[in-house]
Order: structure tokens, then sequence, then C-alpha cells
């Protein structure tokens, strides 16, 4: 492995690392306050998408994907099942919320702590769903240039 190699691969580590980092900021006081959340892996997998296609779609030059042809065309094609499955899990989010309501998961916090972190839960968990859909659309326009640009230009 030469040294860009090497380097590509440990700059992913670092911001496997972040993104590790911020989905457990994000998701702590949800597990410290509410007991068995039931959109835990939904949440997790709505930051993680978000943060590493987000960061693909505009530090592409710089990752490991770079120069992997096959493996941009693989992830090409796998946005768009992984597109409909987010679409599902934010739609069935948006279902409980509507029959059941935000209530049912913070009931057990004072009263006062109530609407605010009722509040937290349901604003990150859209934020997170909506801009994990907005870059799974993006990252296959920004892998199909990057495919033309290398095979055309000779750039990523």
């Amino acid at each position: 492995m030469n040294k860009e190699q090497s380097l590509a691969l440990r700059m992913e580590l670092v911001w496997w690392i972040f993104t590790a980092v911020i989905a457990f900021a994000v998701l702590f006081p949800i597990m410290e306050n509410v007991e068995d959340y039931p959109f835990l892996f939904t949440n997790l997998l709505f930051i993680i998408v978000f943060i590493t296609f987000a960061r693909y779609f505009f530090l592409l030059k710089h990752t490991f994907l770079a120069n992997r042809q096959i493996l941009k065309v693989v992830i090409f094609f796998l946005c768009l099942p992984l597109f409909a499955y987010l679409v599902n899990e934010l739609t069935s989010v948006r279902t409980f919320l509507d029959e059941q309501g935000i209530d049912v998961l913070v009931e057990k916090l004072a009263y006062e702590n109530h609407w605010g972190f009722a509040n937290y839960v349901k604003t990150e968990m859209y934020f997170f769903g909506a801009a994990s859909l907005v870059v799974t659309a993006l990252l296959p326009l920004r892998l199909l240039l990057s495919v033309w640009r290398n095979r055309n230009r000779g750039t990523v």
C-alpha cells in the first residue's frame, strides 16, 4: 500500500470516529431519557448516512473512493434501494408520531422537561432523516460526474 492510500484510509478512520462521536452526542440524551426507544437503529442510520454521504459528496477527491471506479458504480446503484428504505423508515417514524404521538416516548420525564425534550427528539429525527434523503439522492449524481471526469479528463 502506498503512502497516498494509507493516508486516505487513515482519514476514513478519523471520519468514522467523528461520525460515531456525533451519533453518540445526538443519541445519548434520548437513550438516557427514553426507555426502549423504538427508532434507535433508524436514527443511527440517518445520522451515519447523512455524515458519510455528505462527506463523499463534498470531499470525494480526498477519500479512498476517489480512484475506485467500480466501487463508485456499485454505490451509485445501491443508492436507489437505500433511498427507498430511508423513505420507508421516515414514513414509519411519521406514522408512529401521528398515530401514537411523541408523548408515548417521553411520558416518564418531568412535565417541565416533557415538551422541550419531545421537540428535540422529533426535530433531530426529521432533520437527519430529511438530510439523509437529500444526500442519498445527490450522491449518485456526484459519483456519476466523478466517473465521467475520470474517464474523459483523468480527474476526480
